[in-house]
């Protein structure tokens, strides 16, 4: 059985409200936002979280996530958020570049080829809005973020994705305890034969063999 202790108790509730938001499930939500007040997880730190999530399941999710969120959670929603100013482009285009390029290290040029190939906007878009505009936010570290995003590109079984942000956690910061722990709470969430799919892609990643159970 897979083991979570690497991650304290605020990173590992917020790790587990994001594989939930992937799942979609509402009393499991409910019971993550519970481990998020008793863990004191950091208001900013859901808030991101719930922010990016938006790239990952999209707005039907986030939005339930969300509202679920400040109704248990208690928490009111900001009254602006000034790093939305449209006039900031620019800017986005500069640390979403930046961002993105430590996330994929070497692999950095070939993705932005290859998105490009499949759509110049998709690649614009993933650059400014996703990797800029998204992820690189004040208030979650990068390295916390992609675990989350771990979390739910594992949750979605999207194993192409899993195996880049699988990746980009390690290039970000991440120790390789701290993502086995955030894949240890993401596995009561999925059958066995998922959390064969995931594990042996993390052990790919590793490059250390068959993961233990």
């Amino acid at each position: 059985m897979p083991r979570a202790e690497a991650l304290d108790a605020r990173t590992l509730a917020l790790v587990r409200f994001a594989a939930a938001i992937a799942e979609g499930d509402e009393q499991e939500l409910l019971a993550r936002v519970d481990e998020l007040l008793a863990a004191a997880t950091p208001v900013p730190w859901v808030e991101e979280l719930l922010l990016q999530s938006l790239l990952m399941v999209g707005y039907p999710r986030t939005l339930v996530a969300t509202a679920l969120w400040r109704k248990a959670g208690g928490v009111p929603a900001p009254t602006s958020d000034p790093d939305a100013d449209y006039k900031r482009v620019a800017e986005w285009r500069r640390r979403g570049e930046a961002t993105c390029a430590t996330v994929y290290g070497d692999h950095y040029r070939k993705l932005r080829e290859n998105v490009a190939a499949l759509h110049p906007a998709l690649d614009a878009w993933m650059v400014a809005e996703g990797y800029g505009r998204t992820l690189s936010r004040p208030g979650l570290d990068l390295p916390l973020r992609e675990l989350c995003v771990v979390a739910q590109t594992a949750v979605l079984d999207t194993p192409r994705q899993l195996h880049s942000h699988l990746r980009g956690a390690l290039n970000a910061g991440a120790s390789v305890e701290d993502v086995d722990a955030a894949l240890a709470a993401v596995h009561p969430l999925l059958t066995a034969a998922h959390w064969r799919r995931v594990r042996d892609l993390w052990s790919e990643v590793r490059g250390a063999g068959s993961a233990a159970d």
